[in-house]
């Protein structure tokens, strides 16, 4: 009931006031996704702001994906559809349909989650002089069902501008982003082997500053094929000397990307990387967990941690690929 008022006391407000609300770009990417698709599809068309428009990209579906999609843009004509000859991938996917969307503020879409219909119309009004937006959501199982765990749950989210509260973890999903079009000229090519939510998080700290909104406006849902392992379920799964190590590698390749891209990266960035890069050839390296500790007031920020598991965490940070073979 509180939305509802919300929504009419703003709408009232816009036509007192005469203003002209700007179209908003909604950004989704499908691959074989007919199993929850058309739940997604119907709240998106739901938003009570209705200055929308949807660009698809699909990215070489083999089921009905794209048969349920234009049967869609049949009867709504704010779809753009796309679709790809061949197989991109999930960040390349994204960027293409990123780079399509042509209005000034643009938000991503998952294509199985539902939501909320105030989404776009609560984002639009709070982003304000921010470059990105984002909120908290509601976890859901593949039935459906409620979970009752939100990814605040797991995070402490972030408002400001300061990138390296990225460098280790994000808090930021991709399908609660709202952007402003001129961060686009600061994030693409997005890096192929990360995830591209937790690129843009950092990216747009590096350019300026983001806000939340500590709203459920999603329902988040949690299945078998979820690009994000939120609650570490495939982790558990594959706890193998591989993984391990791939980890150590993606964590150095990480920082890697983030220092390489921007000079104005900070020297924190530099420092972690050639740690790490040291960490992974050696045994062990104290000094590689003792930066991270000295520096987790913004490193481990997000961690929603007693101190005792943030020095933990920092303490794990300091074993190598070869004591990581031994163990195995």
């Amino acid at each position: 009931m509180d939305y509802i008022v919300h929504w009419l006391v703003y709408n009232n407000f816009l036509k007192f006031n005469m203003v002209e609300l700007p179209v908003i770009s909604i950004a989704l990417c499908t691959y074989n996704g007919e199993r929850f698709l058309r739940e997604l599809l119907d709240s998106i068309q739901s938003q009570t702001y209705e200055k929308l428009e949807f660009v698809v990209v699909d990215d070489h579906s083999s089921d009905q994906t794209w048969d349920i999609l234009t049967s869609y843009a049949e009867s709504d004509q704010r779809f753009r559809l796309y679709r790809n000859e061949e197989n991109l991938g999930y960040n390349r996917n994204f960027e293409k349909a990123l780079a399509l969307c042509t209005s000034d503020l643009i938000a991503i879409c998952d294509q199985d989650d539902v939501w909320h219909p105030e989404k776009i119309s609560l984002m639009q009004q709070n982003i304000g002089s921010n470059l990105l937006l984002y909120h908290d959501s509601a976890l859901i199982d593949a039935d459906g069902v409620d979970m009752n765990f939100r990814i605040s749950d797991k995070f402490n989210f972030y408002r400001g501008a300061d990138p390296t509260v990225f460098l280790m973890m994000n808090c930021v999903s991709g399908h609660s982003i709202l952007l402003k079009r001129d961060l686009l000229n600061h994030i693409f090519p997005i890096p192929e082997h990360s995830p591209y939510d937790h690129w843009i998080a950092y990216v747009a700290t590096l350019n300026g500053s983001i806000d939340y909104l500590d709203q459920t406006l999603v329902r988040y849902r949690q299945h078998g094929e979820n690009a994000t392992d939120l609650l570490a379920a495939r982790k558990t799964r594959e706890n193998g000397i591989d993984v391990k190590i791939n980890a150590l590698k993606n964590e150095s390749n990480w920082l890697k990307v983030c220092g390489s891209r921007f000079r104005q990266a900070p020297l924190l960035v530099r420092t972690l990387l050639q740690m790490s890069e040291q960490r992974n050839r050696s045994y062990v390296m104290l000094s590689y967990g003792w930066e991270i500790w000295k520096n987790q007031q913004s490193l481990l920020f997000l961690m929603k941690k007693n101190q005792v598991s943030r020095f933990f965490f920092a303490l794990r940070k300091i074993w190598g690929i070869p004591t990581k073979m031994i163990w195995h």
